[in-house]
């Protein structure tokens, strides 16, 4: 593998205002350096640091990193802690009890808000229930539930008792759910009736009675189902019991498990895998100190803040950003159970404004959706809300191009608002490299530097550093707390996948492409190393030309995948959502033409598309993460025989198939 050659450049820099900085935890530039300083000068004395100052310990580690089995490292593994007691108890008994945890608005907007002490009785009553079910230190318990307190509830019960617990996205099929009850050896599912999405309901409990039939389930002997909105549903009375009624007499105290720091927190299947699930495995002790740490550096969190991470429990931001890291914290934060254009295109705003947002985290996807509707409906447009609440923004999932980012900053934020372009991924449990909001100058497109102790860099395909300025692979040098321990079942994929011999078996790799800014040291990703595309000996990384794409004032979004060519080895084929209705015909031909020549202006004649194509929306998950491989299939023009039944709008692939 050559360089990746980084095509688009990015001029635009926005400093910190003096009152961010003056009223940030970590404030100024000189601050981030010190604590980067001080982590690179004592690696485990900044680790355990942290560790001792953000988490409660019941037994205190003596030992901070163990790197003898290397890349099977180890942290804190001689000292004991309970998760669950971290995100609840503690807080409870620090007389935190009467704060509010969580504030719940559901699909049809009715709000429901749960204490600390609520949440901790709601708990040690389904973890004593989990008990007396059989369910005991160390079972797996897959939990395949919507966006609910029920679904916090069941997580945190699970790391109470030491049962780790394995999250299955609602949207996922039945196919897919069983492969993961097999893989992890689940003893218990936890499901729902139905769950609501966009004033729909649609089934869980019916799927996952399929995936139970499936067959190598048999460990299974109990499904716990969350009346969710009263529908009819299947009943197997050997095995099916309602949530509500195995908690109600259980008492509402549970002494918590304590378990080693490196007991398995969880396991969380990598959505868009092919062949056998890759299941993260993740401990509790590192995983829970990043959560918390990261929380409060990246938003610079204080206790008056409502944060609001808008992702799903069945990926790792819902896990990571609502799950532990605010409860262990003690922070208030919203949860939501719907979908942003639900009942019209300003739910984000509205929910902002009602509930007093201050820390508000989401994926570029959806906010490029809702530029689109925000252009075309001034009613639903951010500027229509008091969202004068709001402090610190942040996006998640993938980069986020510059001009999406640019409409976040000015429209959502107000031209006010630091926001924080988080780089991370399921396997490093937290965030990587992002800006902080009191120090970091911000760079539209680029999620800028490390935070401190994460020793991030780019290399060649022999895993030498390559100078700034040039584009490579992203890997991590040094491990880290929260980093992936292995993949259930499976330590040589794992070792194979994340530290292989080509880079000396030592470097973490990530799978992303990215750049260094030659002046600042700024990282920005470039996309994963799989969707580079090769064009007459030029390697480019499709985010810089969907950016580009985007940067256009008639393109809403775009994805950039490649197809074999006989001329130039790999042809550009570009996606594209307009903020206008879809042309056909001629139309569509002119405007293709018009898109190749502002690539042609923007980045360079060589990443003009060969092909552009033109849909009323892209492909995404109900998560709305762009499935780029089904984009592939059709860029060459095969059939799409992967599973699509987690795709929030499946007909979109027909349309988008058609050729000019």
């Amino acid at each position: 593998m050559s360089t990746i050659e980084s095509v688009l450049h990015e001029s635009r820099v926005f400093p910190p205002s003096a009152d961010v900085v003056a009223n940030a935890a970590i404030s100024g530039m000189d601050a981030y350096r010190a604590l980067a300083a001080e982590a690179e000068r004592d690696y485990e004395g900044f680790w355990a640091k942290l560790a001792r100052e953000t988490l409660t310990w019941h037994k205190p580690f003596t030992k901070v990193l163990d790197e003898a089995n290397a890349p099977f490292c180890t942290w804190f593994e001689d000292g004991e802690l309970n998760a669950s007691y971290n995100s609840l108890d503690r807080h409870v008994e620090a007389g935190k009890g009467g704060t509010v945890a969580i504030i719940f608005e559901a699909d049809d907007g009715t709000v429901t808000r749960v204490t600390y002490q609520d949440l901790l009785q709601r708990v040690c009553r389904f973890a004593n229930a989990l008990k007396k079910r059989g369910v005991k230190k160390g079972d797996r318990v897959v939990i395949y539930m919507p966006m609910s307190i029920e679904g916090v509830v069941a997580m945190q019960a699970c790391a109470r008792i030491g049962a780790p617990h394995s999250v299955v996205f609602g949207g996922f099929s039945s196919k897919s759910l069983n492969e993961r009850l097999v893989d992890v050896g689940a003893v218990a599912l936890i499901t729902s009736d139905e769950q609501m999405r966009g004033g729909k309901a649609l089934p869980l409990k019916s799927i996952a009675d399929e995936a139970l039939a499936m067959g190598g389930c048999e460990a299974v002997k109990s499904v716990i189902v969350y009346r969710r909105t009263g529908g009819k549903v299947a009943w197997n009375e050997s095995r099916d019991l309602w949530m509500h009624e195995l908690v109600a007499n259980e008492s509402d105290t549970c002494t918590p498990e304590w378990v080693s720091a490196e007991h398995p927190l969880f396991v969380l299947y990598t959505s868009g895998s092919t062949g056998r699930p890759k299941g993260v495995q993740h401990s509790t002790g590192g995983y829970v100190l990043w959560a918390a740490q990261t929380l409060k550096w990246t938003f610079d969190w204080k206790p008056t803040d409502i944060f609001w991470c808008t992702a799903d429990i069945g990926w790792i931001t819902g896990h990571t950003y609502i799950a532990y890291g605010p409860l262990a914290l003690g922070a208030t934060q919203v949860m939501f159970e719907g979908v942003p254009t639900y009942p019209d295109g300003g739910r984000f705003w509205n929910m902002i404004e009602k509930h007093k947002v201050t820390l508000f985290y989401t994926a570029p996807t959806a906010i490029r959706s809702l530029i689109k509707i925000a252009d075309a409906d001034a009613k639903v447009h951010p500027k229509s809300y008091d969202l004068s609440s709001l402090r610190v923004l942040g996006t998640v999932g993938e980069p986020i191009n510059p001009e999406a980012w640019m409409w976040y900053y000015e429209n959502v934020g107000g031209a006010r608002c630091p926001i924080v372009d988080t780089w991370w991924q399921t396997e490093t449990g937290g965030h990587m490299i992002t800006p902080l909001p009191g120090a970091t100058p911000l760079v539209p497109g680029s999620c800028t530097l490390p935070l401190p102790g994460i020793m991030a860099a780019i290399v060649d395909e022999t895993g030498q550093d390559v100078p700034n300025g040039q584009g490579g692979i992203l890997v991590v040098k040094r491990p880290w707390p929260s980093m992936i321990r292995t993949i259930w079942g499976d330590p040589d994929r794992f070792k194979k996948s994340y530290y292989p011999e080509e880079l000396g078996g030592k470097l973490y790799l990530a799978g992303d492409g990215s750049v260094r800014d030659k002046a600042t040291g700024n990282f920005t990703i470039m996309g994963r190393i799989d969707d580079v595309l090769n064009v007459s000996g030029h390697r480019l990384g499709t985010m810089e030309i969907e950016s580009a794409l985007v940067a256009n004032p008639l393109v809403a979004e775009a994805a950039v995948v490649g197809r074999p060519d006989e001329t130039t080895g790999e042809a550009v084929v570009a996606f594209v959502v307009l903020k206008s209705a879809r042309p056909m015909g001629d139309d569509a031909a002119k405007l293709a033409n018009e898109l190749r020549a502002w690539v042609g202006k923007e980045i360079g004649p060589i990443a003009k598309p060969k092909d552009i194509r033109f849909g009323d929306n892209l492909p995404k998950t109900r998560s709305g993460k762009i499935m780029r491989r089904l984009l592939r299939s059709l860029a060459k023009g095969e059939a799409i025989t992967q599973d699509v039944s987690t795709l929030e709008n499946p007909a979109i692939l027909d349309q988008l198939g058609e050729s000019l």
